[in-house]
């Protein structure tokens, strides 16, 4: 059973709308007036019917009459780029990438993450001789604390990139630690920028997004390698891999995706329909888990090339009791490997929690397995077309068990 819900990033869509603000100060006041716990169930299903219709009011604005250039002008980012609206109207993450890093509550969540955080310490600091006297590139340094472990750890010097308006704060937390002369943080994007050295030494950056590889920020690492790397240069953390299995969630998916079906008397199934084909991040209980899990596709981020980062893959999953099946589940795993002691971290249900949580693909229906029949299908992930950042999933599968079922799924992670 999922412990909680988290659609990425949907509030961060329509906090600034009109009607949304006042529905937020309307709640606010019913929480003053002490009756906010009387009315709290009834409250989270309008709450979620009513952000459904603001987006629906928000696409209609964007795509009457062709699509207004007016109203896609008013969503651009602050990069400069205008890929807001994807070919069906939708929403993408392109418009608000860059400016949510520049929020200080997205670093205080990944700095408290501390599987996240104390693994890139110790990659860094407990391994001295491979940064004394170093040139060190982060990309994407964010509030510069990778850049402050490795000038800790000894590094000659760290250049940290970073394109959101965060950097202004992390010049000053570098200066507060009296590491101005160690670490020089530069502002903008990395295929963008020009470094004062022709080459550095080692490379450390946390690239990764939920399902591994959503927001496509590998792809940046994978062009400073190429530019930056000095032959035989160190990529820190530099393999990763990504894990599939199954889980039994009946009660979550009734209650949150099934529930649309009738609410009131009245069909909202274009709700669940919506719920399905965004995958969802939160906290798996590994107690749900059905079947064994199966790598997907291991990275070796020194030599990887960024087709590689599109594949379609086979899987082949077996039932660890008799039960249903509801989702797949998606989680990876990281390794610095060249360390003098190798550190590795996970991000799975068995795991200690972790800040990307895991990736839930729910499907129709249920499947039944018994004790050790198997599940074989096959993965696709690849870029989305209208916006790099966004993932595009298909699950294809097949169970030939006791009672059969097969399907395919698509999904878009925005």
């Amino acid at each position: 059973m999922i412990k909680k819900y988290y659609y990425p990033c949907v509030l961060s869509r329509f906090i600034e709308n009109p009607f949304v603000r006042l529905y937020l100060h309307t709640l606010k006041s019913l929480k003053k007036q002490n009756i906010y716990h009387k009315l709290s169930h009834q409250l989270s299903h309008i709450t979620y019917t009513f952000i459904y219709l603001i987006y629906q009011l928000h696409i209609h604005t964007l795509t009457m009459d062709g699509g207004d250039d007016m109203n896609v002008d008013r969503m651009v980012a602050r990069n400069g780029t205008k890929g807001t609206v994807d070919k069906d109207g939708n929403l993408t993450s392109a418009d608000y990438y860059f400016d949510s890093y520049a929020h200080f509550g997205i670093h205080e969540e990944m700095l408290k993450d501390e599987v996240r955080t104390n693994s890139y310490r110790w990659a860094i600091e407990r391994n001295p001789h491979l940064f004394k006297d170093k040139i060190v590139l982060d990309v994407g340094c964010g509030t510069g604390i990778l850049s402050m472990f490795a000038a800790r750890a000894g590094a000659k010097h760290v250049y940290g990139i970073e394109c959101s308006g965060i950097v202004d704060v992390a010049r000053k937390i570098v200066a507060n630690n009296g590491l101005e002369d160690k670490v020089t943080l530069i502002q903008g994007k990395v295929e963008e920028v020009t470094l004062p050295v022709e080459k550095v030494d080692i490379i450390i950056s946390e690239w990764m997004g939920y399902a591994l590889l959503y927001e496509s920020m590998l792809d940046t690492v994978i062009y400073a390698r190429d530019q930056w790397l000095v032959e035989g240069g160190l990529v820190f953390p530099d393999k990763s891999t990504l894990y599939m299995c199954m889980i039994e969630d009946s009660d979550y998916k009734s209650q949150k995706i099934d529930w649309w079906k009738n609410v009131y008397g009245f069909d909202m199934s274009i709700v669940s329909e919506m719920a399905m084909a965004e995958p969802l991040v939160d906290t798996v209980d590994a107690a749900s888990i059905v079947t064994n899990h199966c790598p997907l596709i291991t990275i070796d981020i020194s030599t990887v090339k960024k087709e590689d980062l599109a594949f379609q893959v086979p899987f082949k999953l077996t039932a660890t009791q008799t039960d249903y099946a509801h989702a797949f589940v998606m989680w990876f795993d990281i390794e610095f490997s060249k360390c003098h002691k190798p550190i590795y971290f996970g991000t799975g249900p068995h795991h200690r929690y972790t800040h990307w949580k895991q990736t839930v693909f729910y499907f129709d229906g249920e499947m039944t397995l018994n004790n050790n029949e198997t599940v074989e299908g096959m993965v696709t992930c690849k870029p989305n077309e209208s916006n790099h950042r966004d993932l595009d999933f298909k699950l294809e599968y097949t169970h030939e068990g006791e009672i059969q079922k097969s399907g395919e799924n698509t999904y878009v992670m925005r």
